[in-house]
């Protein structure tokens, strides 16, 4: 019988990761490139500007997680934006998406970062339903803005 495990991701599951970060850029409606995606994900790797979690079947790669660090000039501390979670179609309703926030908040915690951060579509209710679940709490506290820079 297999089981579901959870790993910090490495520059040789490159091509497994891309996979699925175009899997989920095609979730929120984006074309697909999987050849962008992986230039995405390279350039991460190599400035050390994230963190990557994979979930994995034995070896056949299920969904990832990557966390970006920033830190909090309040708290004088560090904390970590989840900016990405996202599981194939075919191992939904497994555990893999609990697995992999499971694996992002304890790195957070082993790090001594304060606080992990994400946000979810109004939409998202199964991902909500997820977050709630696992302990997450809502932010009834601030109001989120963006300000868009739109290429030249």
């Amino acid at each position: 019988m297999s089981s579901i495990t959870t790993r910090q991701a490495v520059l040789s599951d490159l091509d497994a990761l891309a996979l699925l970060f175009d899997g989920y850029r095609q979730f929120y409606g984006r074309t697909s490139d999987v050849v962008a995606a992986r230039a995405f994900l390279l350039e991460r790797f190599n400035h050390g500007e994230s963190v990557i979690f994979l979930a994995l079947d034995d070896d056949v790669p299920l969904g990832f997680t990557q966390l970006y660090p920033s830190f909090s000039s309040v708290s004088m501390a560090r904390i970590f934006v989840l900016n990405d979670l996202y599981v194939s179609e075919q191992a939904r309703r497994r555990g893999v998406a609990s697995k992999l926030l499971a694996a992002a908040t304890e790195f957070a915690k082993e790090v001594a970062a304060v606080r992990v951060t994400l946000s979810t579509a109004t939409t998202n209710k199964t991902a909500q339903a997820l977050y709630h679940s696992s302990g997450w709490t809502r932010d009834e506290q601030f109001l989120v803005y963006h300000f868009a820079i739109l290429p030249k």
